[in-house]
């Protein structure tokens, strides 16, 4: 399992469910942190199921922009 960590501009409160269930709905994942504090999203999946970009492509989906922080965490 690898765990990255995402800048999320301007997250809110009422952002972290939809956030959520938009990364959990991606193949691979198994554990995503919304911390509305820091604009930060953390994801844990599964390296032989998913893959970084499709992480990030799920954030921009669903309206926010995502920037890759630091390699394996």
């Amino acid at each position: 399992m690898i765990t990255h960590k995402f800048s999320v501009p301007n997250l809110k409160k009422e952002d972290e469910q939809k956030l959520g269930e938009a990364l959990l709905d991606v193949w691979g994942v198994r554990n995503v942190k919304v911390n509305t504090q820091t604009n930060e999203v953390i994801i844990s999946y599964d390296e032989d199921a998913g893959a970084l970009h499709d992480f990030q492509q799920a954030i921009i989906d669903v309206g926010y922009e995502a920037h890759k922080l630091e390699n394996e965490l």
